[in-house]
C-alpha cells in the first residue's frame, strides 16, 4: 500500500523539489499538494495521509484528531509554533523541522538591519526619493565599532553573526538559560542575566524560539531597562516583542530604533511602527536565498521519508514524547497495560529499535510508523 503524503504550501513556487525527494526514496508514495488556509481545508488535504508537510498552516488538536493515520508532520522551517506539539505527542505524531539551513542568511540579514537602523539608510533613501538631499535630516549617528551586542539565545545564527561582524570589534553578551558558561568556550561571548543584557547592550538581537515563556518577552518593563540609544533587532518570531510597547518606547525615546523582519501578525499591512523613522521592517525574509530555499524544501521532504523509513530526521521537535508514546503502546500490547511511570532515563532512539530505557530491565523494540498505524486500527491508543 502506498504512503500518502500531503504537502500544504502557501507561497512556495511549486512542489518539484519535494516530489523529487519522494521519487528517489525507496517508498511507494502517493503525493497530494495544496494550500490549506484553515483547519477544514488542511483536514481534507491530509485525510488518510501518513506524512504531512506544512508551511504556515495551523496543525491543531482538532486537525490531528481527524487524521488517525498520520505518523509525521514536517514543518518548513526552524520554528514549530504553528503546530500543537502537545496534541501531536498525545496522538503519537512525530513533529519534525529543519533546524539548519539558513544560518548565514538570517545572520547577515540581522546585521543588515542593524546597519540600516544605525546608519539611517532607509530614512535617507526615502528622503532622497522625495526630493530632499540633506545629511542633517537623519537621526544622530554614532560609530558602531566597539559597541556591545546582546544576543537573546546563542545558537548557530548569533554565532554566525559574530563571525560576519568580526571587523566591528563588538563586545558580545548573551542571555540563554539553556546553556552553561562552559558551553561558550571558544566563542567571544559572555553569559549574563536578563537584566544585565538589557541594561548593558547597545544592540539587542533576538534569536530565541517562540514558546510561552518568550511571548512578549520584550514588553514595557524590558524597554525601560534598555539604553535610550539601544537598537533592537528581531529576526526570530514577531510575538516575542510586544509591538504596542515597542511603539511607545520609540515614541518616548526609551530606545533608539528597531530593525524587524517579523511581526506579531503576519502578513501585516498596517502598523504604527510603519510610520516611524527609527524602524526598518522587512517581510519575514531573513531566511531566504535561492540556496537556502532549495535546502529547506529538500530537508522538509526528507524528514518525512526518513521518519517513515525509521531513520533520524534532520530535526525532531518532540522526540522524547514520541519515545514515551511508542514505549507505552508496546507495553500495552506486550505486557497487558504495564505503565511508564517507573521508566526513567532515555537513550537516543535507533532506527527500527527506537529506544531502550537506560535504567529498565524491560527490552522493548518500538514499532515502525507502519506498525503503529496497524495498532491504531486495532484500537490501541493512549
Amino acid at each position: 500500500m502506498p504512503h500518502k503524503i500531503a504537502v500544504s504550501q502557501a507561497d512556495m513556487p511549486d512542489a518539484i523539489i519535494e516530489a523529487g525527494v519522494f521519487e528517489r526514496a525507496p517508498l511507494d508514495v502517493d503525493l497530494v499538494t495544496g494550500a490549506a488556509e484553515n483547519e477544514a481545508e488542511l483536514i481534507e488535504l491530509a485525510r488518510g495521509a501518513d506524512g504531512l508537510a506544512v508551511q504556515y498552516a495551523e496543525v491543531t488538536a482538532a486537525v490531528l484528531e481527524e487524521l488517525p493515520n498520520l505518523s509525521v508532520v514536517s514543518r518548513y522551517g526552524i520554528g514549530v509554533d504553528n503546530i500543537d506539539i502537545d496534541a501531536a505527542s498525545e496522538h503519537g505524531v512525530a513533529v519534525t523541522h529543519v533546524p539548519s539551513y539558513c544560518e548565514e542568511e538570517v545572520a547577515s540579514h540581522a546585521l543588515g538591519l542593524l546597519l540600516s537602523v544605525a546608519r539611517n539608510t532607509a530614512q535617507y533613501d526615502r528622503q532622497v526619493r522625495s526630493g530632499t538631499w540633506d545629511w542633517k535630516q537623519g537621526q544622530s549617528i554614532e560609530a558602531l565599532t566597539g559597541q556591545t551586542v546582546g544576543f537573546v539565545a546563542f545558537g548557530k545564527i548569533p554565532q554566525t553573526f559574530a563571525k560576519l561582524a568580526e571587523g566591528f570589534e563588538f563586545e558580545y553578551l548573551t542571555y540563554d538559560p539553556y546553556i552553561q558558561a562552559e558551553d561558550l568556550a571558544g566563542f567571544p561571548v559572555t553569559k549574563v542575566e536578563w537584566e544585565t543584557l538589557l541594561e548593558t547592550s547597545d544592540i539587542v538581537s533576538i534569536h530565541t524560539p517562540l514558546v510561552e515563556e518568550t511571548r512578549h518577552m520584550f514588553d514595557t518593563e524590558a524597554f525601560e531597562m534598555m539604553k535610550s540609544s539601544a537598537i533592537l533587532i528581531n529576526t526570530a518570531r514577531g510575538p516575542i516583542v510586544d509591538e504596542s510597547a515597542l511603539n511607545t518606547a520609540l515614541q518616548d525615546n526609551a530606545i533608539g530604533g528597531a530593525g524587524l523582519d517579523v511581526m506579531e501578525t503576519e502578513p501585516t499591512h498596517d502598523s504604527p511602527l510603519f510610520e516611524r523613522e527609527e524602524t526598518v521592517i522587512t517581510p519575514h525574509v531573513a531566511w531566504y536565498s535561492e540556496s537556502s530555499l532549495a535546502k529547506l524544501r529538500r530537508k522538509t521532504a526528507e524528514n518525512i521519508t526518513r521518519y517513515l523509513q525509521d531513520e533520524s530526521p534532520h530535526g525532531f521537535a518532540n522526540e522524547a514524547s514520541i519515545q514515551e508514546w511508542y514505549l507505552h503502546i508496546s507495553k500495552v500490547s506486550q505486557h497487558g497495560g504495564y505503565g511508564l511511570k517507573s521508566v526513567q532515563g532515555w537513550v537516543r532512539p535507533r532506527p527500527l529499535e527506537r529506544a531502550i530505557p537506560a535504567r529498565s530491565s524491560v527490552l522493548c523494540t518500538w514499532p515502525s510508523p507502519l506498525q503503529r498505524k496497524r495498532r491504531h486500527r486495532c484500537g490501541i491508543r493512549v
